[in-house]
């Protein structure tokens, strides 16, 4: 069984400090878990001299090839390309961690939600990694040296989270057990209903089976 696997890392990527956070977690993911865990940012994928038809059919193409997801949930509303991310993870049963570092509290706490829309939450193979951003960076900040210092710090903590739930939840049972049919009809009709060509960058037909083969060695699927 492979010991490596790709996470999309999906999340805003709207301005410098989603793009510079994103990339620096991801890259102490890789880091702690001795690259075993390695992520895949829709912002190193975007080309934004071709068309948004592309650019979602890409991301999705990237979405369907990974091993986990992991969704970045921060925010008082949810960014809307990262919801329809998510539940199409979900459709496919990808294993997913959900990372929440906004203190805000909003959603649907009182009646048993969490910090986001319930519409978002309950799905199985789904784990939450929740942390308040400001309190850890504080206490990042009071044990160290200097700032530099304490960034790794604050970073390293919040990817051993992560580190941690990807584990636990990359060995969850798969919905489908390895079922080698009702996988491929599921990957097939993944490439049919968001329409928009996306088949297109799927034009080899062993393409999906050999995303499936992997996932079922790896344990994923």
């Amino acid at each position: 069984m492979s010991n490596q696997f790709t996470v999309y890392f999906a999340g805003s990527l709207f301005n410098h400090k989603d793009l510079t956070g994103n990339a620096l977690l991801a890259q102490y993911i890789q880091k702690c878990s001795g690259n075993r865990y390695r992520c895949c940012l829709p912002q190193d994928v975007e080309q934004h001299h071709t068309s948004a038809r592309e650019i979602r059919n890409e991301l999705i193409a990237k979405l369907i090839e990974c091993d986990l997801g992991l969704f970045n949930f921060d925010g008082t509303e949810l960014d809307a390309g990262m919801v329809v991310e998510f539940m199409l993870a979900k459709f496919l049963d990808i294993p997913a961690v959900i990372l929440r570092s906004d203190f805000r509290t909003c959603g649907e706490k009182e009646i048993g939600g969490e910090d986001w829309n319930f519409m978002c939450s309950f799905y199985p193979r789904t784990k939450i990694v929740q942390l308040n951003a400001i309190i850890s960076y504080q206490n990042a900040l009071e044990g160290s040296q200097s700032k530099e210092k304490a960034i790794v710090r604050y970073y390293n903590q919040i990817a051993e989270l992560v580190i941690e739930n990807l584990e636990s939840v990359r060995k969850e049972a798969p919905l489908q057990k390895s079922d080698r049919k009702k996988l491929e009809a599921l990957y097939q009709w993944a490439l049919i209903f968001p329409g928009g060509g996306i088949e297109k960058w799927f034009s080899n037909e062993t393409f999906v089976d050999g995303i499936i083969a992997a996932k079922i060695q790896k344990g994923i699927a």
